[in-house]
């Protein structure tokens, strides 16, 4: 457990320092009123509050298998995973955020194990409710793709 604790103290400095290095970072020009420094400290500050988190209460270490082997359907399950990820950025202009954000999310949720129900509406609302978190409160424009007539 010492190890782990020496590794995530290690990661936890680099991560506040690299949060020090950003936070005076100006870009010359910003297309966003959050500007480009939000989404990293953001990143940065989760990251740090995770860490604190593992180091106060690491994850003892095991001698078993922690991972799952790399048979034949864990495999297809990370090339499925690639090829969905691979669609969703090829269709996210053409259906806009929020329909390719829920096929998406379904799909993902399917593949996991999610019940149909339960995927549909978890994807509708979390799809929604990013596109207003980052349409209307953070300003960071998104496309509407088939949902364009709509005033969302």
């Amino acid at each position: 457990m010492v190890f782990q604790r020496v590794f995530i103290a290690v990661w936890l400095i680099a991560g506040l320092v690299l949060a020090y290095i950003g936070w005076d970072y100006q870009a010359p020009f910003s297309y966003e009123p959050v500007g480009p420094r939000a989404f990293p400290l953001l990143m940065l500050g989760l990251m740090c509050a995770s860490l604190v988190y593992l180091l106060v209460k690491p994850t003892p270490l095991s001698q078993e298998h922690d991972e799952q082997p790399m048979d034949a359907p864990t495999l297809r399950k990370i090339l499925v995973c690639f090829l969905l990820l691979l669609a969703y950025a090829l269709l996210f202009e053409a259906l806009g955020f929020i329909v390719s954000s829920t096929l998406a999310g379904m799909a993902f949720a399917r593949l996991y194990g999610g019940r149909w129900k339960g995927s549909a509406i978890t994807s509708v609302l979390l799809s929604i409710g990013l596109y207003i978190l980052f349409d209307r409160i953070l300003d960071v424009p998104l496309p509407q793709g088939l949902l364009s007539g709509l005033e969302i």
